[in-house]
């Protein structure tokens, strides 16, 4: 293609062509060269086995995984909360058919080995990993549930997913007397 495009460059970049369309055929040469680079490069690195990460950053963020696939997070501030950890604990069958992805530097130890037994018992699959995705800082993740393929929840976090029980109200005897109707309170007020 390289040559190709060369030929016609050479064979017409005498004044056969206005000036406008030899600096065009210029642009299109180097186009080609650069996509004929990127070929060749491309091929060397499947050759070698190296292949493009897709969304490093979030791969980083979600321990080798990818955000569209995350079912459960735990952020390593949360799993410090005995009320989230039970939380999580609580709803382990839940996670049948996932997998659970558990950041192998986290200092909370007890936590740890409570879920690779309860995983163990319940033959759910985990992976600890120790790689430059587990990180130790207070929003990094400490332990997630992921599916094989994409699920896209909106709603990730522990919290979110399992939200605790709002406190009911209680009624008071002015809230359920019946009131009249919008003529009635209109004319007569609020009696």
């Amino acid at each position: 293609m390289v040559q190709q495009v060369t030929l016609i460059f050479t064979l017409h970049s005498k004044k056969t062509f206005p000036l406008w369309e030899r600096f065009f055929l210029a642009i299109i040469l180097i186009e080609v060269k650069k996509m004929t680079q990127d070929l060749s490069k491309r091929v060397e690195q499947a050759a070698q086995g190296i292949t493009p990460q897709t969304k490093p950053d979030e791969r980083r963020r979600y321990l080798g995984s990818l955000r569209e696939r995350v079912l459960v997070r735990m952020n390593n501030t949360e799993i410090k909360d005995p009320n989230l950890t039970a939380l999580f604990l609580e709803h382990i069958d839940d996670y049948q058919g996932y997998t659970v992805l558990i950041n192998g530097n986290i200092e909370d130890n007890s936590f740890l080995g409570k879920i690779e037994g309860l995983c163990s018992q319940k033959n759910i699959p985990f992976t600890l990993i120790n790689d430059d995705s587990a990180k130790t800082g207070p929003q990094d993740t400490a332990v997630l549930v992921v599916a094989k393929t994409a699920i896209n929840k909106m709603r990730v976090e522990i919290n979110q997913v399992y939200p605790s029980e709002l406190p009911k109200e209680e009624l008071t005897s002015s809230s359920t007397q019946k009131k009249g109707s919008f003529w009635h309170r209109l004319f007569h007020g609020n009696k």
